[in-house]
This record gives structure tokens, C-alpha cells and sequence, in this order.
């Protein structure tokens, strides 16, 4: 397909999370951006397209940085309602033991489209379920995200330590060693992508340090060194998961990450709750990053992350929706909203703005996912953006357009872009049957729990 030069010419208000000026607009062209134009400003060149943007504001493409795709299946079941973590994983873990490949490859979907129409346009999923039938789980996730035409970063989770070794998960649900690691370096030659551009990436992801034995977390540090991806796990999520560290390894969170060679700037973390001082300084001079999920820290009373503690130190941010289990969405721009009414709890209303959490969901997620070239609107980066219209009953009355998002609500995208591409036009999903999406889904969820067992 030729190159096409597109002016988004004067948008209501703009967010480029790098306080450039850019009020009146930006000019594509092939799948970048390739001007900034300041108020009453014009393309240098000719456009082979002008979209009027006056009545939408337009942010950088919103990037999810941790998510569990298949946990769509799972969403405001009963028996987990009112459990916190360890409870709430013990009573789902046989449940999605009886993941089918059919029934990922739908849930894969579903938070894939329910991310995109929020605005998002890179995902991290972390996916470490392989009951026996599903171990090509990650390939059926490729397939979505292709059909999606999304970016995503896929993690290749592994659990192998079950409850008969001390571990939390069930046994079926556990993989030997060298199966993890053999499918891990499968996976990165043949799917990772590099460079500028990329759409799908691999990233290796022991679930947690009460899931994984000490030797894959070690293995997995070294083949994401040979291999040059990304590492990424859950931590200090709960002082459970504290108290487990160091009956089992005798060390507190921090240092069992340092133990097996986990520290450093590849690495990022979900979660990030229960950090002492001194390990926040830790963590901060490994650059080594934290997704902040503050619904799901609510859902399941986790607690708040220490997010201005952690970028004081030299900690890089992002946001995750976390799995559609424990949030129970998968929406970007809801999430931010969560975290700017959550953090100021912590540190209060003039502290976290608007600009900064929308700056977490852009520029802090490119930056944990290793995407210098995602997250903000600037000259070379990609055209992926994500614009809103405030035409709802919801925001009538409102006068700051970029306040109004978050503040009044706002949780769909009018029109989504990727890599110079709409994705998303007039609130819906170019080429996605929806109805006929949501039908199949929901009778995958409806019989994955319709187990007797499962039901008593």
C-alpha cells in the first residue's frame, strides 16, 4: 500500500505526553508521524487526506502493560466476589485448568476489542496456563492480536511449582522445566519482532515467586539476556505473597528477584504494592520498572501502589487493567481514571493530575515494554492514537476537554488508530463481527464453570 500523507488538523485538545505544541494538529505519513503543527499552522507538504478533528480529543495510543487475556471467562463469578488473593486463585485455578485452545483464542479476543475500542493499542498479556491440550496457548494469542491489528507484547508464563511441592497452583497446572524453556525460546524465534514498528513481541514471565521454582526463575533471566526480551512477573502484590518469600526462600520480595539475577532494566513488575523504602531504592537504581493495576488492587483490597515513591527513585511507571477477573474490564481509559482517584488518596488532589496518569498510560507503559518509539506524539514516532468525542450527556457542562476524559468518564473511543491505520471508526471495530463475538464468549464462559464440581 502507497504511503498516505494524513492531516489530523485542529482537534478539540491534544495530549502529547512531551508537552510539545501540537494544537493544530499532526500530518502522517506511512504509518508515522511525520509533523507537529502549533495553531494556525500548515503541512509543509500536500496531504492526500484531511480528517477534522475539532470535535475529538486526541491522545497517543493508550498501552496496557499487564493483562491475563483468558480471564474474559471468569468476570464477576460468584464465588470469588468477595475473596481476596490467595483464596480468590485457589478457588479459579481448577476452573481455568479447563481452558480449551477455542476458548482462549475467544477470550483473547474479547479483551483484545474491549482494549482497543478504550483507546489502547499495545497490550502486554501475561498468559501462563498450559493444561495438557493448550500448550501452543500463545500461538492462538498471535492469531487474535494479527485479526485484531493491534500491538501487543505476549509474555510466555510458566508455573512450575504445584501445591504437592509448597506452591500455590493445582498440579495440572504446572509445567516441567525444560518444557517452559523449550517453548520460551520457540516463541521468540518465532514470533519476536524488533525494531521501530513492531507489532508482536515475546517477553518471558514466570507467573510468581510462589508459582515458579528458583532454578526457572534463574533459566528465565538468562535466556531473556541471550535473547534480548523483556522479563516480567507478579510482585509484592499482597503481604501474603511477602510472608511466603521469606518462609520459603528467607528473603523478602526485593532481594529474592536479586537472588536469581532478576534486577535490571528489562525487567518490570505487576503490581508493586509492598515495598519498603530501601527496596524502592533498589529497584530504582536497577531501572527496573512497575505496572500500577489500581482496580484490580481495589477488587481484591491488594492495597495502593506508592507510585510518586517509585518515580522519585528512578522507578519507570505504567498502568495494566490487569486480568478481566479482578477488574473485571479490559479498558484503558477507565483505568486511568481509577488510578488518579486512587493516588490521590496517597499523595493528593494537586499531586496527581490528569496529565500525569495519562502520561502513565503513554509514555511510563512504552517505557516498561521497551518502546522508546510508542507512547507520545512526536516526530518518528508511530501514528498510533486514540480519539474521543465529548458529545454524551455525560460530559455536557464540562470545559477542560483532556480533564473531562477522565473526570466526567469517558470509556470509548469515537476512532483508534495503529500504525497509520484506523482500527477503530465511529466507535466500532472495522471487520469485527461483535454480536456474533459476545454470543460464542459467552458460551465458552458458560461452560467452562458448568462443571458440577465447580457449582456445589
Amino acid at each position: 500500500m502507497p504511503a498516505c500523507r494524513i492531516w489530523l488538523k485542529n482537534p478539540l485538545a491534544i495530549y502529547t505526553a512531551n508537552h510539545f505544541d501540537a494544537s493544530g494538529g499532526l500530518v502522517l505519513n506511512g504509518g508515522v508521524i511525520e509533523q507537529l503543527l502549533g495553531a494556525g499552522e500548515r503541512p509543509a507538504q500536500a496531504c492526500d487526506q484531511v480528517f477534522d478533528a475539532r470535535e475529538h480529543v486526541v491522545l497517543p495510543g493508550l498501552i496496557n502493560t499487564h493483562h491475563h487475556f483468558y480471564q474474559t471467562l471468569t468476570r464477576a463469578w460468584g464465588p470469588v466476589v468477595n475473596q481476596p488473593l490467595f483464596p480468590w486463585l485457589k478457588t479459579l485455578y481448577p476452573v481455568w485448568a479447563r481452558l480449551t485452545p477455542r476458548a482462549l483464542k475467544l477470550a483473547s479476543k474479547v479483551a483484545l476489542a474491549e482494549l482497543l475500542l478504550s483507546g489502547c493499542t499495545t497490550a502486554a498479556d501475561h498468559h501462563y496456563l498450559f493444561p495438557d491440550g493448550l500448550e501452543n496457548a500463545i500461538d492462538l494469542q498471535v492469531e487474535a492480536v494479527s485479526e485484531l491489528g493491534m500491538r501487543a507484547l505476549l509474555t510466555r508464563g510458566s508455573m512450575s511449582l504445584g501445591e504437592d511441592d509448597g506452591g500455590l497452583p493445582p498440579q495440572q497446572t504446572v509445567q516441567q522445566g525444560q518444557a517452559i524453556l523449550d517453548d520460551s525460546q520457540r516463541l521468540i524465534q518465532a514470533y519476536h519482532q524488533r525494531g521501530p514498528g513492531a507489532y508482536l513481541q515475546i517477553a518471558l514471565a514466570p507467573c510468581s515467586p510462589f508459582s515458579v521454582t528458583r532454578e526457572i526463575m534463574r533459566a528465565s533471566a538468562e535466556m531473556a539476556e541471550q535473547f534480548d526480551v523483556r522479563l516480567h512477573t507478579h510482585l509484592a502484590e499482597t503481604l501474603d505473597e511477602e510472608t511466603f518469600c521469606l518462609q520459603r526462600f528467607g528473603l523478602r520480595t526485593v532481594d529474592y528477584l536479586d537472588s536469581v539475577g532478576w534486577l535490571g532494566p528489562r525487567t518490570w513488575l505487576a503490581h508493586g504494592i509492598h515495598f519498603n523504602p530501601e527496596e524502592i531504592q533498589q529497584l530504582g537504581a536497577a531501572g527496573t520498572g512497575v505496572c500500577h493495576c489500581p482496580t484490580s488492587n481495589m477488587r481484591l483490597a491488594s492495597g495502593i501502589c506508592p507510585t510518586l515513591d517509585l518515580i522519585a527513585a528512578g522507578v519507570p511507571l505504567g498502568l495494566g487493567v490487569d486480568g478481566s477477573a479482578s477488574n473485571d474490564a479490559s479498558n484503558m481509559l477507565l483505568e486511568a481514571r481509577q488510578a488518579l482517584y486512587l493516588q490521590r488518596l496517597r499523595y493528593g488532589a494537586e499531586a496527581i493530575t490528569p496529565e500525569k496518569v495519562l502520561g502513565w498510560a503513554t509514555q511510563g507503559s512504552a517505557q516498561l515494554l521497551g518502546r522508546p518509539d510508542l507512547g507520545e506524539l512526536a516526530v518518528g514516532k508511530q501514528a498510533d492514537l486514540a480519539l474521543f468525542k465529548l458529545d454524551e450527556l455525560r460530559f455536557s457542562g464540562s470545559h477542560d476537554p483532556l480533564a473531562a476524559l477522565l473526570l466526567c468518564a469517558a470509556d470509548r473511543a469515537d476512532r483508534v488508530m495503529v500504525g497509520g491505520q484506523w482500527r477503530v471508526i465511529d466507535g466500532q471495530i472495522e471487520g469485527l463481527d461483535v454480536a456474533q463475538l459476545i454470543a460464542d464468549h459467552r458460551q465458552a464462559a458458560a461452560a467452562l464453570i458448568r462443571d458440577p464440581a465447580m457449582t456445589r
